[in-house]
């Protein structure tokens, strides 16, 4: 249970990072607000239309009579749009990463030079467009992993008293795991560590996964918040993998300034 707290204190740390330097931080911002844009206009629709899929795909309840067809399929169309809410926190994070993967990587490397013992990072060496190829197709990878995980907690989700307690729970330390996954591959693809070694990993800490993944993924329900915790969240994952991976961490405190406030005052004196 130790490692619950160690992933939480992972979560809490990138966050503080960020704080520390704020350029890095405003940057990142950008990124995130363009994929909530994406998102929220897809939910829209959702919320807009899904009754009419819900419709189309049940013709056998025409004939039902009321309340029944209104409640089989209002219930239907709220377990539609909530699925719809989990793969958009699932894919969020890689759509996010992908769209703003120079930065992140960036951010990540400034990361771990400022952790490490002899303020050195790993480099990948690989061009800029051969590191997008594998984010994304790692990404779909993921995806299709969470969509497999989404379709059977939807199914669960038709059982009483198990569908309405139990699911929902699930439902957020998978995302929670996911959710890690996607942000620690930016360092561990750095690392030149593949999906499935990176999964392995994973999986054999599972615990301090969760307690760094899944409050992030509860977080990320809140309207905005995933845009602007993207960028402690990237740096608190780096942390984890380099816990993950054994690497020593740097526990003390960063007494430098932000780089630009730093340059700032440079320049004024």
């Amino acid at each position: 249970m130790r490692d619950l707290g160690v992933g939480f204190g992972y979560l809490l740390k990138g966050q503080r990072w960020v704080a520390r330097h704020g350029k890095q931080y405003g940057f990142g911002l950008v990124p995130g607000l363009i994929t909530l844009v994406l998102y929220a206009a897809a939910l829209v629709v959702l919320a807009v239309w899904g009754e009419d899929v819900v419709g189309w795909a049940t013709p056998f309840a025409d004939g039902w009579s009321s309340p029944w067809q209104g409640l089989f399929r209002g219930f239907l169309t709220a377990v539609l749009f909530a699925l719809g809410l989990l793969m958009a926190v699932l894919t969020f994070t890689a759509v996010t990463l992908l769209i703003g993967q120079p930065f992140y990587e960036n951010l990540s490397e400034k990361v771990d030079r400022d952790v490490s013992p002899d303020g050195t990072a790993p480099e990948s060496g690989l061009p800029l467009w051969r590191e997008l190829w594998i984010s994304a197709r790692d990404s779909l990878r993921v995806l299709i992993r969470a969509a497999v995980w989404g379709v059977l907690l939807f199914a669960v989700g038709f059982l009483p008293f198990v569908g309405q307690t139990a699911v929902p729970v699930l439902g957020f330390f998978v995302t929670g795991f996911f959710l890690t996954e996607e942000l620690a591959s930016v360092a561990l693809q750095r690392r030149g560590v593949e999906l499935r070694a990176r999964l392995t990993l994973l999986r054999s800490r599972k615990t301090l996964v969760w307690g760094f993944g899944t409050p992030l993924g509860l977080a990320f329900l809140v309207p905005f918040v995933a845009v602007f915790l993207m960028p402690g969240a990237v740096a608190g994952a780096t942390l984890l993998a380099r816990d993950l991976l054994g690497e020593e961490i740097d526990e003390e405190e960063d007494t430098d300034q932000d780089t630009d406030d730093a340059e700032g005052e440079q320049v004024t004196s």
